[in-house]
């Protein structure tokens, strides 16, 4: 019985953050409503409350979901990283892999921006910061990158690869390789190196 109920609470909590996935998609995060998620489950008003106090709730489980999907592949890339290249391609091909993996987690996410600036300090997402600034620590010391601001090398990672990514989806087909291979010329080469990029991306085609 125990295992039955605790099969049910998850069932029901997933329930409830699908739901909120395609309302927040269709209204975006300031229209919609603790009632319009509720209305796109089978589960009654109180039962919505036993999992979460109000859409704010909902949002950051979702946010976090999708964090704590990621966040072990990519740090098992950036631990596996011999050099540079290896330890920037391989977060930018990951990460792009998981957006077109969980292309609609992801477009709910991008699709409330205002929200995101609002609740940028959930659980898994500061975790996940916090694990790229610490492998970039690391990745200094062991000398794969010169010693430069670490902050700054966080923002830059999180900046190019959420924007690259809101573009790739906007394309058919979707190329997580493409993205990946723009974000990682662009961040250790500059503009200048560019060309080269494209030079190789289009022969592969």
């Amino acid at each position: 019985m125990s295992g039955k109920r605790e099969q049910t609470k998850k069932n029901n909590r997933t329930a409830i953050l699908e739901a909120a996935r395609d309302v927040f998609s269709r209204l975006g995060y300031g229209a919609t409503t603790v009632r319009d998620i509720i209305r796109a489950t089978d589960l009654a008003s109180g039962t919505f409350y036993n999992y979460f106090k109000s859409k704010e709730e909902v949002f950051e489980a979702i946010q976090d979901e999708t964090a704590l999907r990621v966040r072990p592949r990519l740090r098992e890339e950036r631990k596996r990283a011999r050099t540079i290249d290896e330890f920037v391609s391989g977060t930018f091909v990951t990460f792009f892999e998981s957006v077109a993996e969980d292309r609609r987690a992801f477009a709910v996410i991008r699709r409330n921006a205002d929200a995101i600036r609002i609740r940028m300090d959930t659980p898994e997402i500061i975790a996940g910061f916090d694990e790229l600034r610490a492998d970039l620590a690391q990745a200094i010391g062991d000398g794969l990158f010169p010693p430069v601001d670490v902050d700054f090398l966080v923002a830059s990672f999180v900046g190019l690869g959420f924007e690259i990514a809101e573009y790739m989806l906007k394309r058919d087909p979707i190329d997580p390789q493409g993205a990946a291979a723009f974000a990682t010329a662009l961040f250790l080469g500059g503009y200048k190196a560019l060309p080269h990029c494209v030079a190789a991306t289009q022969d592969a085609a």
